[in-house]
């Protein structure tokens, strides 16, 4: 099966049905950003149905309740006080129905009436169109294609800062930039922790005291945290932060893998550096955004040209020894720490 085109004209033509207030009658939702898939379904939502007409004009269809004769059904039914009904349908990939149903699908899909929305939403399966199977296929490439992808993080700080300026907060760019690594750039969380954050802030401008006061950070952004003081040498600020995770109720295991993968991201800036290059092949190499990149470069810049080789094989040493049981997960942590702390100080 071959993976459907990204397709930003059809997101575009979404954001401009609706502002218009004129739907297609075919979308197929699909994409790794579950906080715009939700937003936007719920725009289309508001628009075509009227809460005292929910249960004419709203029908949704999911993997228990699916079956193509509920979904004509639910396509012919008249809507009732509007123009159009809503008809959504969750996670069906229609290419693996049996073969009469998939020819009942490509013939409806082929013949949408004007007086439904069909949303076709793929979020646990995946959306793969098979063009082995011509009919349903082409059935389905009439629909309007919106790929919610994440967004760059350039994107996401406009957005922030728009969502501040809703509560009357200014922010700068590097404070958007810190609230993205300290929430791992998931906007559903963003969402929740910018309301937070602006009703504590007592300024007109968020600062990064007020992020810190009220934002818990993902495991990454504290480790970048101890990669700083690891860093700078400073033990003592390494094992405060250790004990901050652990105090996280962090496993020990996913602590070890991101000290393992920022050590890596170490390693592989310290080779780009060598070779000329930066920040930019860095985010490509390890698919990160440039708030991480650029703080890994400073972090690869400023440490021993022997420590990335080191910190690499004390990480795998270490995961040799949690796994059989070599002594306590804490304990063992807190010597990786103080290795990495005094390969850093080699000149």
């Amino acid at each position: 099966m071959a993976k459907p085109e990204a397709d930003n004209r059809g997101f575009e033509q979404l954001k401009q049905d609706i502002k218009l207030k004129k739907p297609a009658n075919f979308y197929i939702f699909y994409g790794e950003e579950a906080y715009l898939r939700a937003h936007w379904l719920d725009r289309l939502h508001k628009l075509l149905v009227e809460p005292f007409a929910e249960a004419f004009n709203y029908h949704r269809l999911t993997s228990e309740s699916f079956s193509v004769r509920a979904l004509i059904d639910s396509v012919e039914a008249m809507p009732m006080m509007a123009e159009r009904s809503l008809v959504q349908v969750d996670d069906i990939d229609f290419f693996k129905l049996p073969e009469d149903e998939r020819s009942a699908a490509a013939a409806l899909l082929s013949d949408l009436p004007d007086t439904c929305t069909l949303v076709l939403v793929y979020e646990t399966t995946a959306y793969k169109p098979d063009k082995r199977q011509k009919k349903l296929a082409d059935a389905m490439g009439s629909a309007v294609l919106v790929e919610f992808k994440t967004p760059s993080e350039r994107e996401l700080a406009a957005w922030i800062a728009r969502h501040f300026k809703s509560h009357g907060k200014q922010v700068s760019y590097p404070i958007c930039q810190y609230l993205i690594q300290a929430t791992g750039g998931d906007m559903s969380t963003l969402s929740s922790e910018i309301e937070k954050v602006a009703a504590f802030s007592s300024g007109a401008e968020i600062t990064r005291a007020d992020v810190d006061a009220v934002v818990e950070p993902v495991l990454e952004a504290v480790v970048f945290t101890l990669s700083d003081a690891v860093a700078a040498g400073r033990y003592d600020k390494a094992l405060q932060t250790l004990e901050t995770l652990l105090q996280m109720q962090e496993e020990p295991i996913p602590i070890l893998g991101a000290i393992s993968g920022q050590m890596r991201r170490i390693l592989t800036a310290k080779t780009l550096i060598k070779a000329g290059k930066g920040v930019k092949e860095l985010m490509s190499l390890c698919g990160i955004t440039s708030y991480p990149a650029q703080k890994t470069m400073d972090f690869a810049r400023r440490l021993p040209d022997r420590f990335a080789d080191r910190a690499v094989l004390l990480c795998l040493q270490t995961d040799a020894k949690l796994k059989t049981s070599y002594d306590e997960p804490e304990r063992l942590l807190e010597l990786l720490v103080f290795e990495l702390a005094q390969e850093a100080q080699h000149a």
